[in-house]
């Protein structure tokens, strides 16, 4: 199981590191607009609670993959239908993790209202590709999906 968690691990960290580049970015657009940078205890700890849990969700559900033998990032559908472990709480707990926690804190770390704002922006097309993928889920394991769609929310 070390390898697993070990492998998630690292490629987890790949996504913190593109949560803090998207801010950063955000911090040279607040430049270019003027907008003013924001920074407080308050934030400062949100901020990490979220970085912690978008890496700590990722971790579980990327891990969860692992072991069933499956790719986190593929461009062929994926042979097995996982609802367990964290899929039993949200069924793209990889975007939540990522797309939400990560990079809102990321965001908030830098205090970067561009980032914020771009991450909001960003989210209705992560749910278009996140809708792709049912549709392929729903051709592929048919009523297995649809009972698994009913009781488990798309995001949380």
């Amino acid at each position: 199981m070390f390898p697993v968690i070990l492998r998630g691990a690292l490629h987890n960290l790949g996504v913190c590191v593109i949560g803090l580049g998207w801010a950063y970015l955000g911090t040279r657009i607040d430049a270019t607009l003027g907008l003013q940078a924001f920074a407080s205890i308050p934030v400062s700890v949100t901020a990490v609670g979220l970085l912690v849990a978008g890496f700590l969700t990722r971790l579980w559900a990327t891990a969860h993959f692992y072991s069933h033998g499956m790719r986190v990032i593929s461009l062929e559908p994926q042979g097995t239908l996982v609802t367990s472990g964290p899929f039993r709480f949200s069924r793209n707990p990889l975007y939540l993790g990522g797309n939400v926690f990560t990079f809102f804190g990321a965001s908030l770390l830098l205090g970067s209202p561009a980032a914020l704002a771009m991450t909001a922006l960003h989210l209705p097309l992560v749910d278009l590709m996140i809708r792709r993928e049912e549709r392929q889920l729903d051709g592929r394991f048919g009523e297995e999906w649809r009972s698994y769609r009913a009781r488990v929310r798309r995001w949380i």
